[in-house]
């Protein structure tokens, strides 16, 4: 045990967050890649190499950086940095409400970068992803909510490690997080802000202004934060147990193969259908999820 700072830090959260920061890139561009192949086989077309990205991104670094100010490169490398800060507290099984608080803030420095540009196309494409943000943020917040009352704690060491299976309790909550994490990945059809898609209508929306280098690193970001994702969706199966990890990543891969499918099967909706969408989700499968919690809580029939 390591003391930081007054916090008690195992060798194995070091070790799992150093794998966390070496390895999630590399399975973030393993899944991007596999991402593309796949959308080409269901287009009918061959499709690049599983390791396109990292070519992309490679060649990306290799560029001319042409910036309109200086200080959306500033704001795209804190984005990098907060969200690996949130994976290191995820992988290292710390507090889930401190993951979800930085993850935010790696999505608003984003918001600020793409507000940084006089590009209108930027601009509206940072104010389309501050409108997401508003609509995925309160179900996600309710399935952290949701799994405390489950497993008795925020820790997420602790939530992957206890008994309760928590998809039994939390079915609503996973339905809720399934429709907000078409959101998060920006597929269609909420793919509203930016878009890897030739339709969307606002050329390459909030990142319009990116390039070179610090387009790489938004496309760092986005592997880091797509496992940081899958991790969410794994709580709900983890007790600790050999059989539901192996179920629990099996699950993520179901998960992220059936957002392929809605992102080539969806036309983009408006803004409009995506924030009532996205309300009404929250409030019919996670409020009421939170509800029935509540009451198994308090008839002793779920957590201590």
């Amino acid at each position: 045990m390591i003391n930081f700072f007054g916090t008690e830090i195992s060798f194995m959260q070091i070790l799992t967050g150093v794998l966390y920061l070496v390895f999630a890139p590399v399975i973030g561009c393993l899944i991007a890649g596999i991402d593309r192949k796949i959308t080409a086989r269901m287009q009918g077309r061959f499709g690049p190499p599983i390791l396109q990205p990292y070519y992309d991104m490679r060649k990306l670094f290799a560029k001319e950086a042409i910036t309109v100010r200086g200080s959306q490169e500033l704001f795209v490398v804190c984005c990098l940095i907060f969200m690996i800060i949130t994976g290191l507290f995820f992988f290292a099984g710390g507090n889930l409400l401190m993951v979800i608080f930085t993850l935010t803030m790696a999505s608003v420095f984003l918001i600020v970068a793409g507000f940084s540009s006089n590009s209108p196309f930027s601009q509206i494409g940072a104010e389309r992803e501050l409108l997401l943000m508003m609509t995925y943020e309160p179900m996600v917040l309710l399935m952290a909510v949701g799994l405390y009352l489950v497993n008795g704690s925020f820790d997420v060491s602790e939530i992957v490690m206890s008994d309760p299976i928590s998809i039994i309790y939390l079915a609503g909550m996973f339905i809720g997080y399934m429709y907000v994490l078409t959101m998060k990945f920006r597929k269609s059809p909420f793919d509203l802000s930016m878009s890897h898609h030739a339709h969307q209508e606002l050329v390459k929306g909030l990142t319009t202004e990116f390039s070179g280098g610090t387009m790489a690193v938004l496309e760092i970001v986005h592997w880091y934060e797509n496992v940081l994702l899958l991790g969410f969706v794994f709580l709900f199966f983890s007790n600790g147990t050999v059989l539901m990890v192996a179920i629990g990543v099996v699950a993520c891969l179901a998960m992220y193969f059936l957002e392929i499918i809605i992102d080539n099967g969806y036309a983009r909706m408006k803004w409009q259908f995506a924030f009532k969408s996205g309300w009404i989700m929250t409030i019919i499968f996670g409020g009421v999820n939170l509800i029935v919690l509540y009451y198994l809580k308090l008839f002793g029939l779920i957590g201590a």
